[in-house]
């Protein structure tokens, strides 16, 4: 009888753990709504998440760690929520590195800082959300945008109705909109698949936080996406006048230079003379930090470096993964070859060149990609030589201020685009320079080249508008001396400028920069504009302004 009791006693507390593990799972998965959508969709597109080729767990998008601590890597190939399959089956396919283990060697340990993006996920019901601040209320839809893939591959990697929320995400952040009703059906999990897609796309947008809040149904949908915005975004045009100012001065600089491999090695240096690493950098997620602060962790450094390649209209990616602790770096398409460039682990007390330009397979000891970053282009070709580096790897005193100039020769190709283009895609339209062998005096080069460019283009230097305050200025004067009517202006502008003036065209920002002071002036009150570029050559653009005033 006593026997019996036993056995039924042990019956009885084997049920009763059964049941508060169950009430265990439950409790998490309802504090956890990411969790709890993500994990209903595995089950029902897939059925159970697969192991990844290395042994580790796999499929749930960097959702949790292994036994070393890493970070969990999405598998190449394997469905993530919100991502095209079709277009994954194009692709070159990422593979994860064979070692069981990543680690960061000694001399970088600890560089790396940067932060994945965090929601907040709230449930409400029917009634709550009629009376939601953004009900109804979609801000701007984004729909009139469009994102070149090779520029923009995050926007390629998602279904099309995904898109459409990263287009409406994008826009509102360009124009501060913090809360939105969602223009299409999207659950909590892809919609953390497309503003991660939106953030690692844009770096100019250093006003966006990583961070984002949802509220959404007991059905999984969202009813409301609200974004946040760090400090910068209280002074917005101040703040991003000393951006494009920073930047502009290294875009400049590289661009004389000529081929991409040697803008590549100019812009790689120069964040290295400029940018000090420091965990407490504030704003330290955003290129903003390591531009202007000049402080940052290594996803200030990657996204600086990725927005300063983008301005010279060279493809170049935010890279996310793990390298010890979570960690950020770059992929970027040199002359047709993609390589990754860890600018953060070369900028040591004595700068290197151990990071740049490397294969998968060169840094598959140190760095394994996560999240969506695994399906970016595989760096497989050959290690590229660095100009100019010197033959113990170092790059000596070739950093930003100093007169060396690396050798090489552009292999870049050149577009021909004639006559008037009227703009409305965002990323900037791209010509390179002609092939041409390095003298030995770069400075002089260098103003030779922009003596030649401004005589193709038929300019003087006085008439170029270097930098957006300048741009601005002018066309506040000149829209002054066309007076009201149907009138016309014109300026000229250099290449690099041009990124920055069709975003300011595209968010609305040029009606601050010059148009709201020109009309107050003016005692008109309402303003149109068409805007006409025309490619003068040698790096220069005319910017016909057709405007209404009255």
């Amino acid at each position: 009888m006593c026997g019996n009791l036993k056995v039924l006693k042990g019956i009885f507390f084997f049920l009763m753990g059964l049941i508060m593990i169950g009430c265990t799972g439950i409790l998490v998965c309802a504090l956890n709504p990411s969790l709890t959508a993500m994990l209903a969709e595995r089950v029902e597109s897939v059925g159970s998440a697969q192991s990844s080729r290395d042994g580790q767990s796999g499929g749930l998008g960097g959702l949790f760690r292994d036994g070393d601590g890493q970070s969990d890597s999405t598998v190449p190939g394997e469905g993530q929520p919100g991502i095209n399959a079709d277009w994954l089956e194009g692709q070159s396919g990422y593979e994860q590195p064979d070692s069981p283990s990543v680690e960061a060697p000694e001399d970088v340990s600890g560089r790396t800082g940067y932060e994945p993006v965090q929601e907040e996920a709230q449930e409400i019901d029917e009634d709550e959300a009629g009376g939601l601040t953004g009900a109804e209320n979609p801000g701007d839809t984004g729909s009139g945008l469009s994102f070149d893939a090779e520029t923009y591959p995050y926007y390629a990697m998602l279904e099309a109705e995904m898109q459409q929320i990263y287009s409406q995400i994008y826009a509102n952040a360009m124009s501060l909109t913090p809360s939105f009703t969602p223009v299409a059906t999207v659950s909590v999990s892809q919609l953390k698949t497309v503003f991660e897609a939106v953030y690692n796309d844009h770096p100019e947008l250093f006003w966006l936080d990583t961070g984002y809040s949802c509220k959404y149904l007991r059905s999984g949908r969202c009813a409301e996406i609200t974004l946040k915005f760090n400090e910068t975004a209280d002074a917005l045009e101040q703040a991003r006048l000393a951006f494009e100012g920073a930047a502009g001065n290294i875009v400049a600089q590289a661009r004389g230079l000529g081929s991409q491999a040697e803008m590549e090695k100019y812009v790689h240096d120069a964040l290295m003379g400029l940018v000090e690493y420091d965990v407490a950098a504030p704003m330290n997620q955003s290129a903003y930090s390591a531009l202007v602060g000049g402080r940052s962790v290594c996803a200030g450094y990657a996204r600086a470096f990725q927005y300063i390649m983008q301005e010279l209209g060279i493809p170049c990616y935010y890279c996310t993964g793990y390298a010890g602790e979570d960690h950020a770096w770059n992929i970027v398409k040199i002359d047709g070859v993609y390589q990754n460039v860890d600018v953060t682990w070369d900028d040591t007390e004595e700068p290197t060149y151990n990071y740049f330009n490397k294969t998968d397979r060169e840094l598959a000891a140190t760095h394994r990609r996560t999240g969506l970053s695994v399906y970016l282009p595989a760096c497989e070709g050959a290690g590229q030589e660095t100009p100019g580096m010197p033959e113990d790897g170092a790059p000596g005193e070739a950093v930003p201020g100093s007169t060396e100039e690396p050798g090489g020769e552009d292999t870049g190709g050149s577009g021909d685009v004639s006559g008037l283009i009227n703009p409305n895609p965002i990323k900037p339209l791209e010509w390179e320079s002609k092939r041409e062998e390095v003298p030995v005096d770069p400075l002089q080069a260098a103003e030779d080249r922009k003596r030649e460019s401004l005589e193709k283009a038929g300019v003087t230097e006085e008439q170029v508008r270097d930098t957006m305050q300048e741009y601005y200025e002018d066309c506040r004067r000149l829209l002054k001396d066309a007076g009201t009517g149907d009138r016309q202006f014109v300026n000229v502008i250099p290449q690099s400028l041009w990124g920055s003036v069709e975003r300011a065209y595209n968010s609305g920002d040029y009606r601050k920069g010059y148009v709201d002071s020109a009309l107050k002036d003016m005692g008109a009150s309402s303003f149109a504009i068409q805007l006409q570029v025309q490619d003068l050559g040698g790096g220069y653009y005319r910017l016909y302004h057709n405007v209404y005033t009255y």
